[in-house]
């Protein structure tokens, strides 16, 4: 496991830098519930408030829904734009098999058919499963099967990493 990772702060400001002289016109923004959206919010204070922004929660469109059943906290998808011919920027915390991502690409199909499709994460751990590649990253780990990370967000820290070994 790596010892120290940067702040997510300091790595949503090198995603908001990639991004910015690539952001396309008329660009909507869309996290994944909930830490892409804790991420797409903060993009968009650096990217410009006035970008369109929407959430993604891709409970119904898992392909382990039938076994792993229905997470407590979900909620509604919230885009209030035409997703048809948009030029979409899909925000996410952690990239790691590439099925929340091709969940949320379904979901986004059932809106409409998006113009293009970028992803951008704050960490790419490795250990993919399907064909999906991040085109903005924060952060590359080569993460260890047994070794997870994930975004938490709390009054007391704001927003930080919390790395754990699987058991």
């Amino acid at each position: 496991m790596p010892k120290q990772l940067p702040l997510p702060e300091h790595l949503i400001d090198l995603l908001a830098a990639q991004i910015k002289p690539h952001l396309a016109p008329e660009c909507a923004l869309v996290g994944i519930h909930t830490g892409g959206v804790w991420i797409m919010d903060a993009l968009a204070e650096r990217l410009g408030p006035d970008l369109s922004r929407g959430v993604l929660d891709i409970a119904f469109y898992r392909d382990d829904f039938s076994r792993i059943g229905l997470h407590p906290e979900t909620k509604p998808s919230h885009l209030p734009f035409d997703v048809e011919d948009r030029n979409i920027l899909l925000i996410d915390d952690v990239l790691f098999t590439g099925r929340t991502i091709r969940a949320a690409m379904n979901l986004l199909f059932d809106y409409g058919r998006p113009a293009t499709i970028k992803l951008a994460v704050l960490v790419d751990r490795g250990g993919r499963e399907l064909p999906v590649c991040a085109d903005y990253v924060g952060l590359k780990l080569d993460l260890a099967a047994d070794e997870h990370i994930s975004l938490e967000k709390n009054e007391s820290e704001g927003l930080h990493f919390v790395m754990k070994r699987k058991s």
